[in-house]
């Protein structure tokens, strides 16, 4: 049985208020790559568009050789995946008056171990939108993406505090997508993974419910109970699923937990 320098588990949930989940988390494992979509759009457009997105995203990562040049390197592998995935999104919406407008968030990592440094995985994050992904080291909790939003952006230039973008109306507006226009910029940050390190990869629907504090305490714990510091990574995505939809649910809920070995 082949083994591999991390261990990996998702799960999803409509939650509380939506009937439909447009959310999808998927994984190859086999190529270290994970993947988190979270949809927008009219009817069943945004099942469509993060489905859509994830699959093309993981199909165009597949082993060098296959989809891509065997000289790519991660971060071009990542922009390429991107793109083919917006492509397929862009062009399916322009195909149905439906889905006219469908989009999706999207954040992924890839993992890569070489020959030459089998001991040393390499690591990259890419995102798109306003899904997040996290890092716990050493019982610290880091947040490594920033929110493509527009309530961010007002931050940033210190239009509006963090307090007051957590709370504002207009918090769900995203301000890039993957699949709502023909071109997409994905942000891309290359990262040196450790021994322990858990990353978790979310849709807003967990980080609207639950803060920063919360979701720390919980990854915090389940590392603390675990005497290998291996805690059951199924148990934990369902954990913090049940901790969403106790503080209200109001959106679709995906977690991927990705912790190095």
């Amino acid at each position: 049985m082949e083994s591999y320098p991390y261990r990996f588990a998702m799960q999803s949930s409509p939650g509380r208020v939506r009937r439909n989940n447009e959310d999808t988390c998927a994984a190859a494992q086999e190529f270290g790559a994970f993947v988190v979509c979270d949809g927008m759009g009219g009817a069943a457009a945004g099942e469509v568009a993060s489905r859509m997105a994830a699959e093309r995203f993981l199909k165009a990562l597949a082993p060098p050789g296959r989809q891509t040049p065997r000289t790519a390197t991660p971060d071009m592998r990542l922009q390429a995946a991107v793109e083919a995935a917006n492509r397929a999104v862009f062009q399916q919406a322009r195909r149905s008056e439906q889905m006219h407008g469908m989009g999706t968030t999207l954040v992924g990592l890839l993992v890569e171990v070489s020959k030459a440094m089998p001991d040393r995985p390499s690591m990259t994050l890419v995102h798109v939108g306003d899904s997040r992904c996290y890092r716990l080291r050493g019982g610290e909790l880091k947040l490594l993406t920033r929110d493509h939003s527009l309530v961010e952006e007002q931050v940033r230039v210190g239009a509006m505090t963090a307090l007051e973008a957590e709370h504002h109306p207009m918090r769900n507006i995203i301000t890039r997508a993957v699949g709502s226009e023909a071109k997409v910029e994905p942000e891309i940050t290359w990262l040196e993974p450790l021994a322990g390190d858990l990353y978790l990869l979310a849709s807003d629907g967990l980080t609207r419910e639950l803060s920063e504090e919360v979701i720390a305490q919980t990854l915090q714990r389940a590392v603390a109970k675990a005497e290998d510091g291996r805690p059951k990574l199924e148990s934990l995505c369902q954990t913090l699923i049940d901790e969403a939809n106790d503080a209200g649910g109001g959106d679709n809920i995906t977690v991927l937990l990705v912790q190095m070995l």
